[in-house]
């Protein structure tokens, strides 16, 4: 245990070099960052056209880091960068309706195939949103309608399994009623279609826009989610990404008026201008798909923005075709059936181009411009939610949780070199090693690193030093018996790696399913407790055995004595199971009082899961909460509530969800309070839809369920169903306590206390299990004893381990409460409520539930190949 091979000492070795190597470029956050974009844009060519650098300007960026080192630096998320965040979805179902709508259109494919097919008795041709149906009038023409109406489908085939489909299906109702619609396989064809395009439409748009660094994914079937650093708002990237830019050319009939009844072969029309409006052509000369290309530019009489295009070869030819036989008629350029501009064709354009005017700003001209280019996108898109984080929230979110982590690492240092004298300064060279190499994986996978990825770090930075904690504790207790300090030392390693093995395991359980289910910020949260979870149990079981190792073979010690202020007494003889009537009477009074107080009173719950519209705001001096409650009061905009947020001049202002999802909310409250409050900031936007809200209650709730079950079931497989059942009823019991406490005092409830929660219930666990393994090692020792004597003996034992490790943990997380940001309070708050309850549960609920289920006191095995023991349900005894 203290001899390592060469290739052991090789791997550590590699392991911390590897972490120095790839965490040393965030040393130099700026410069390795741009020296890695300059290094993308030249691979990708991204040089020399208008608004981008040279090549040269490139490689003079590039050149200023070393090309032998990596230049991955941890990417910062929207809420440590500013930039905005949306959610949307592809409504799919409007291009079902217009399918659905031209097969029985007046020139759509129904009554030509019919007829065709010399079926001409039909009626009642109806089209609803997913079906179009049609009543056969004569039986004898009803198989030759079949097969004509299934002539208008389409073979689809998926690449993946080799198999073929059919994108719409005929059926044949009753009456002779034959009815169309799409098969399961064509809306799914249909969906990964319309969803693929919209995503490249959509990534074209940003990147013409020139913004560096967007996250643009596929979420679920039919929904896309696009998050873009350095953007202003989600006002902003939802006006370049929102519109369908549908793009279409007519000629114009006359000038209409609103309301006009028009022809069959007409459409009336808006313009930009309020009260103009066009009456067209309803079938369109032109479409966008005929572009090669479209810029902003400048008209050449009066120097005013205007959009120059460029038709492709088909497209020049009708448009100079057009333009020649309807000399002196308006043509009208339509965008999203919006007449923009309608000029009047003076001459011939045989050239194939033109150019658009209006009322166009040089922004406006350049967003239509990336527009027309990117092409339109193949449905519309309703945003389900979205988010703005302002570049100076997202610096001061920065710096405070650099200040909080290294005061909540400092503090760990302190207290394990108080607590453990020599072993504590080793800890804390494992706990910093451990620390560059968190930070180093996340550079080397490129994660990104949020706000709850911040307090992740912290964290564990407070539950790193359990392993110590348990590994020190019992070199304590084997250098009473143990043969020598070599000796003691090797057994006390031996001794602890269970413990740390299922504690660990069951933590990271926790974080799998976080990620899973989680989403945004909070799967950041679970990236870094699980890569910590690897690398703390990486950094005690090896690193800090190797430094202890190293020490000991050099200073060969004749007698070895672990040194520091104990936080608990040696050999306490506390009656914990003699008072479990009391303390399980007091969680029963407390858990009912949780339980009414959540149905009574009910949670704050935040908008993650109540939709709506929040916005944080600053103002220059200390805000006037009552005056910015009455400007928004007076806005008309239903429930509003208004409270102060951090700082003395940062306020919260949260508007309930609006009937009209499209209304700008955020941008009406920003307005009000900018001209009321002169210099007030527009710190942070958040928008959430009802549907994605009650999806994250939904998911949240699963992932609780999920961890919980899937902890349960590991515990009841490395022990026994008594220890599962106890597991479980002190889970449910620590969240449903926490879960009490917010309601009882107002604290919001929202997706990062769900992250907490869930957090907790890995945590608490992690505490049980180390007295479970206690319990299941004094079990085979002291086969004799009674049962409440050796729960006693077993608590007793894990005491010191139990007591340091939970104040360590809320050393960290303290630090994350005074100094950091207020964004995260909620999860802060959670964790140190729920670690009190979680270490009151370990001692005082889960033991206790062994005594009232009779755990089974010899279950040695007659079978001696299994090598079963007691408290032992698969693998094996561990001594």
């Amino acid at each position: 245990m203290l001899n390592f091979a060469g290739w052991q000492k090789f791997l550590i070795a590699a392991v911390c070099l590897f972490g120095v190597i790839f965490a040393t470029p965030n040393v130099f956050y700026e410069t390795a960052d741009e020296a890695a974009r300059a290094r993308a844009d030249i691979a990708a060519e991204r040089y020399g056209g208008a608004d981008q650098p040279t090549l040269e300007e490139l490689q003079a960026v590039a050149d200023e880091w070393p090309s032998w080192m990596p230049p991955g630096v941890v990417n910062l998320g929207l809420d440590l960068r500013g930039g905005a965040h949306l959610l949307m979805r592809v409504k799919v179902e409007d291009l079902v309706k217009e399918r659905m709508e031209s097969l029985v259109a007046r020139d759509g494919e129904l009554r030509p195939a019919l007829k065709d097919a010399g079926v001409t008795r039909y009626t009642n041709i109806r089209a609803t949103d997913t079906t179009v149906s049609v009543r056969i009038t004569d039986a004898a023409d009803l198989d030759k309608a079949v097969e004509a109406l299934e002539g208008l489908r389409t073979q689809i085939g998926n690449f993946i399994t080799g198999t073929t489909g059919w994108d719409l299906q005929v059926e044949r109702g009753d009456d002779q009623t034959l009815t169309i619609s799409y098969t399961e396989e064509g809306m799914a064809d249909l969906k990964d279609r319309t969803v693929a395009t919209s995503l490249e439409i959509i990534r074209n748009r940003i990147d013409q826009a020139g913004t560096r660094e967007p996250s643009i994914q596929r979420q679920g079937d039919d929904r896309v989610l696009v998050q873009v650093p350095g953007i202003g708002s989600a006002e902003e990237l939802k006006s370049l990404i929102g519109s369908t830019a549908k793009l279409t050319f007519h000629l114009v009939e006359r000038i209409g008026s609103p309301g006009e009844t028009v022809g069959p072969d007409e459409l009336l029309l808006p313009g930009t201008r309020d009260g103009e409006f066009y009456v067209v052509e309803k079938a369109p000369r032109l479409t966008g798909d005929m572009l090669d290309d479209a810029s902003a530019g400048f008209h050449p009489q009066n120097g005013t923005p205007i959009v120059n295009f460029r038709f492709n070869s088909k497209g020049g030819a009708i448009f100079g075709n057009m333009t020649l036989q309807n000399h002196n008629r308006l043509f009208a350029i339509v965008l999203d059936e919006v007449v923009i501009s309608a000029p009047q064709i003076d001459e011939p354009i045989v050239g194939g181009s033109g150019f658009i005017h209006g009322s166009f700003t040089v922004e406006s001209a350049k967003e239509l411009g990336i527009l027309l280019r990117s092409g339109a996108l193949p449905a519309e898109m309703e945003f389900l939610q979205e988010s703005t984080v302002g570049p100076d929230l997202g610096a001061d979110a920065v710096a405070a949780g650099e200040i909080a982590s290294i005061v909540g690492f400092l503090g760990v240092i302190v207290f394990m070199v108080v607590a453990y004298g020599r072993f504590g300064v080793f800890a804390s060279v494992a706990l910093t090693i451990n620390l560059i190499l968190i930070i180093g994986i996340m550079s080397a996978l490129g994660a990104t690193l949020t706000l709850p990825g911040i307090a992740g770090i912290v964290l564990t930075i407070g539950m790193a030093v359990d392993a110590n904690v348990l590994i020190f504790e019992r070199i304590r207790e084997e250098l009473k018996t143990a043969k020598g300090p070599a000796r003691a030392i090797e057994r006390g390693y031996e001794a602890a790696y269970s413990a740390i093995f299922d504690a660990n395991i069951t933590t990271f359980i926790a974080a799998l399913i976080l990620f899973s289910v989680g989403s945004g910020p909070v799967k950041g949260f679970a990236v870094t407790l699980g890569i910590g979870l690897v690398t703390s149990v990486f950094s005690a079981v090896m690193l800090t055995r190797f430094i202890v190792a190293t020490w000991f073979h050099r200073a060969k010690p004749k007698v070895l004595e672990i040194k520091g202020l104990r936080m608990v007494p040696t050999d306490t003889h506390i009656p914990f199971m003699s008072w479990r009537k009391i303390t399980i009477a007091l969680s029963c009074l407390l858990l009912a009082g949780s339980v009414a107080l959540v149905g009574v009173k009910g949670l704050n719950f935040g908008i993650d899961f109540v939709g709506g519209t929040l916005v944080e705001v600053q103002t220059p001096g200390t805000a006037d909460v009552p005056k910015i409650r009455d400007v928004v009061d007076n806005l008309d905009l239903g429930d509003v509530a208004v409270q102060r947020f951090g700082g003395e001049n940062d306020v919260l202002v949260r508007i309930e969800q609006q009937a009209d999802p499209t209304a700008p909310v955020a941008q009406i409250v920003g307005d009000a309070l900018k001209a009321e409050f002169e210099g007030l900031e527009i710190r942070r936007v958040e928008d959430v839809g009802p549907e994605v809200s009650g999806e994250l209650l939904m998911a949240g709730i699963l992932a609780l369920v999920l961890a919980v079950g899937a902890i349960v079931v590991y515990i009841w497989l490395r022990f026994e169903w008594q220890f599962g059942v106890g597991a479980v009823v002190a889970l449910l019991h620590d969240v449903l306590m926490t879960v009490g406490v917010f309601s009882l005092l107002s604290i919001e409830f929202n997706l990062s206390v769900i992250a907490a929660l869930l957090t907790i219930v890995g945590y608490s666990i992690n505490d049980t299990v180390v007295i479970f393994d206690r319990v299941r090692e004094n079990l085979r020792k002291y086969k004799q004893m009674e049962l409440t004597e050796l729960l006693d003996l077993s608590v007793n034992e894990t005491l010191a381990r139990t007591v340091m490790t939970s104040l360590t943990t809320i050393l960290a997380l303290g630090a994350l409460t005074v100094f950091g940001p207020a964004v995260i309070q909620g999860f802060t708050t959670a964790m140190i409520i729920g670690i009190i309850i979680g270490t009151y549960s370990t001692v005082f609920v889960a033991a206790i539930f062994l005594i009232y289920f009779k755990v089974k006191r010899d279950w040695s095995s007659p079978d001696e190949d299994k090598k079963k023991a007691a408290g032992v349900q698969f693998g094996g005894a561990q001594v």
